[in-house]
């Protein structure tokens, strides 16, 4: 079979003002980059914001393997589905990062014949949306420290600067930096650091804001620092929102592209699920149930973590209510939770893979304790037996969910027409009362705990000292009644990525709590969840080269 990369190149893709225009947009409401990408104007959602919204699809995962299974494939493929049997749908994905891009997972465009295209622009530089973030998130920072060197107005206590500088790539040597060396021209000397920009509170504001004006405000409240009486400050204090807001004015417009088969997708904002919230924006997501009968999201990893922070976080501030979720799931990726090896995913094992669907069952229960009916899709990998797929059937439709076979990888739409079926039948059929998992005015610690034992299957939570100080310190100044956003592992229901399949008895340690207050959460740190990851030992840049004929190779 051929690369995604050739796949991508040879799409008969149309121009992007034909796929406006099979939704209802005019050419002029259009932002075009080039022929093939384009924003949409912000009047084209205030002129349908009284229309009835189209039906939720939520597509999560289990918990992967390090090379994923395939979540965002299926949703595109799902997508493709949904319009084979006449549906009007809309792929809304979250915009692939430059650090796994060249790292060690790959891009976020799907794969194989389930692709969104032009693959190669959007796993780049796009339309500049993370440009942007970097540029906005580091103007704080250097705002900041001009504050500082210009005499401190605000009384920034340089020992508790908690605002960092980011940039798109994973660069384990700027974790922890020193800057305003070199003298006294150069500003005060104090320790910093940078984030990878998916990680960026930026990055969050973007994809929860509703609308610029909203994007403008949650920026204002950001806190950048602490002053030596512990009180907070924020960005308004150094009048660093308008200049902020200015930089983000396109970038917070959402991004209309298309898929192999010409199905329309919405890609906006990024962020990571394991160290951010992991879901696509609020204004994307808005935009295309408006447009469409049916919004095909996601959120990222297993369902611990993006599904739980969708519900919890997106869809709370979002005023969305899903209708139904699919939970994908690879026999690859049960076998590896039922303690099969790497090399050994490919040989069939019937009873590792009976082992390993306890991961997937106990996903099935989280996403039924917030309401939403769900069906599993199999994401079908050449070494899938045929008895392996039949014993991952029967062990599903034993727990009273639908469990289907999809294709999409090699079949395009096509593979997926089954799914699409099961997913109009849930939406037409089966009422959703999908409700949050905790009330925001819980303490920090019951909310934290509330997710740990509820979603994770955690026996007990503890607290560092440094995280009791932390949440002590947002308490005594009011922020307390946010959502939480957990940063831990995606490989493991606990906070221990060695701990597979469905873990008991375990416990849970916060080792810090950080306010992002623009957005609008809690950040609790589990584990060794980096926010700044490293390259692997041979990373995907070493195979990522473009041809004097401008073709691309080993960009997936």
């Amino acid at each position: 079979m051929k690369t995604d990369v050739q796949i991508a190149q040879e799409a008969k893709m149309k121009y992007i003002d034909e796929i406006a225009k099979d939704l209802g947009i005019e050419k002029e409401d259009l932002i075009q980059y080039g022929h093939y990408k384009a924003k949409i104007e912000p009047h084209v959602y205030e002129n349908l914001k009284d229309k009835e919204d189209g039906k939720l699809v939520l597509v999560t995962a289990i918990n992967p393997t390090p090379a994923g299974e395939g979540k965002t494939t299926v949703n595109i493929g799902l997508s493709m589905g949904l319009n084979k049997i006449g549906k009007k749908a809309i792929s809304a994905l979250r915009e692939p990062s430059l650090g796994p891009s060249f790292g060690v997972k790959g891009g976020a465009a799907g794969g194989g014949y389930a692709q969104v295209v032009p693959m190669a622009d959007i796993n780049l530089h796009f339309t500049g949306d993370f440009h942007a973030i970097t540029s906005a998130n580091n103007l704080i920072s250097a705002l900041m420290d001009n504050h500082i060197h210009q005499g401190n107005k605000e009384q920034i206590d340089v020992r508790r600067v908690v605002w960092k500088r980011v940039v798109d790539m994973n660069d384990r040597a700027l974790r922890k930096i020193t800057v305003g060396q070199g003298g006294v021209s150069n500003g005060y000397p104090r320790e910093d650091g940078f984030d990878i920009t998916v990680a960026s509170e930026i990055m969050a504001i973007l994809c929860l804001a509703t609308s610029l004006e909203d994007f403008k405000e949650r920026v204002s409240r950001i806190v950048i620092a602490y002053r030596r009486d512990r009180t907070p400050v924020f960005l308004r204090d150094i009048h660093g929102q308008g200049a902020v807001t200015l930089l983000m004015k396109d970038a917070i417009l959402p991004n209309l592209v298309q898929t192999l088969e010409n199905t329309p997708a919405m890609i906006h904002g990024g962020p990571f699920a394991n160290i951010a919230h992991g879901c696509n924006s609020i204004l994307a997501t808005k935009y295309s149930l408006k447009l469409a009968d049916y919004t095909v999201t996601e959120a990222g990893f297993g369902a611990d973590l993006g599904a739980e922070k969708f519900f919890d976080i997106k869809c709370r501030y979002g005023n969305l209510k899903p209708n139904a979720v699919v939970i994908v799931a690879t026999i690859r990726a049960l076998k590896h939770h039922g303690g099969c090896k790497k090399e050994e995913y490919g040989t069939e094992n019937l009873e590792a893979l009976e082992k390993g669907m306890a991961n997937l069952e106990k996903h099935i229960e989280n996403v039924t304790k917030f309401g939403v009916p769900s069906v599993v899709a199999i994401n079908r990998f050449p070494t899938d037996t045929d008895k392996e797929v039949e014993l991952l059937k029967s062990k599903v439709e034993a727990l009273g969910r639908k469990c289907i076979l999809t294709e999409v990888f090699a079949k395009g739409g096509e593979g997926a027409v089954e799914l699409a079926e099961e997913v109009v039948r849930i939406c037409e059929e089966e009422k959703s009362e999908f409700k949050p998992l905790y009330d925001v005015k819980l303490s920090i610690e019951d909310k934290i705990r509330t997710i740990a034992q509820e979603v994770y299957g955690a026996k007990e939570v503890h607290f560092t000292k440094e995280a009791k100080n932390q949440i002590k310190r947002i308490n005594e100044n009011e922020m307390g009644n946010v959502p939480i956003c957990m940063a831990k592992t995606q490989y493991s229901l606990s906070d221990d990525p060695s701990l597979l399949g469905r873990p008991e008895d375990f416990e849970i340690t916060i080792r810090g709590v950080k306010i992002s207050n623009g957005a609008g959460f809690i950040v609790a740190l589990t584990g060794d969840i980096m926010t700044m990851p490293g390259l692997p030992k041979v990373p995907a840049a070493d195979n990522i080269d473009i041809l004097p004929s401008g073709e691309i190779v080993g960009l997936f």
